[in-house]
């Protein structure tokens, strides 16, 4: 029986699993190209990465100036969407430790779920891809949990996806990895401890998110995970 101080752990997908950067930036780029907008380098791409695809497109319209109207915005938004379905894991890998951390949590009979504000079809595509999909109990896309009483998808910020981690998970204490102040405020909300992935596509300074803890690669998280559950 593991000591491990959490018997689940939620993990965050782009910037946190998986290194996604270049098939986004090429997927965003294909959108703005047909809306006549410059193409964004896969490095800035980065900064705009976390609240899901249609965030990500309106992000880059909004850095350079632009601002579209639903109508306008929502055919570049299905063509990024088209393209990406068909491209989304030409370059994307996982960051470096990944795959011996999860052999490691998995030894020790910690479950392991995806929440992502991803499309579900497209992470769980993505991760069969890669050979990855059944390392996970769950995977809780962007639009799992359907919408609330406002239209919008229940994802992070809100707790919903983490709850539904907790549940799907059957855990007594999870713990949550992720990049984002998406992933932060998520965790909050949801009361369960979180870690920030330095490494990843911080939308601000890694030890400003407000996480318990932060790792500069995926291979520091269980000595990390292990100090926050004796604290």
């Amino acid at each position: 029986m593991s000591d491990f101080p959490f018997d689940a752990i939620g993990l965050d997908l782009d910037g946190t699993l998986l290194d996604t950067k270049a098939d986004l930036a090429a997927a965003v780029n294909h959108a703005l190209a047909e809306g006549g907008y410059r193409q964004v380098p896969p490095e800035e791409v980065e900064g705009l990465i976390g609240g899901g695809a249609k965030v990500m497109l309106a992000r880059a319209i909004e850095h350079q100036g632009g601002s579209l109207e639903r109508e306008d915005f929502r055919p570049l938004y299905k063509t990024l969407l088209r393209y990406y379905s068909e491209h989304n894991a030409v370059h994307t890998a996982p960051f470096p430790g990944v795959i011996e951390t999860l052999d490691a949590l998995a030894a020790m009979d910690v479950k392991l779920a995806v929440v992502t504000n991803k499309f579900e079809s497209f992470a769980a595509e993505i991760l069969d891809q890669l050979g990855l999909a059944n390392r996970f109990v769950t995977l809780i896309g962007g639009d799992s949990l359907g919408k609330d009483a406002e239209g919008n998808f229940r994802a992070k910020p809100a707790a919903d996806p983490i709850h539904a981690a907790i549940e799907r998970c059957a855990a007594t204490r999870l713990a949550f990895v992720g990049d984002s102040t998406y992933d932060v405020m998520a965790a909050r909300a949801a009361q369960v401890p979180v870690v920030a992935a330095g490494y990843g596509y911080c939308d601000r300074p890694a030890n400003e998110l407000g996480a318990d803890a932060v790792i500069d690669r995926f291979d520091a998280l269980i000595p990390a995970l292990e100090r926050l559950g004796s604290s």
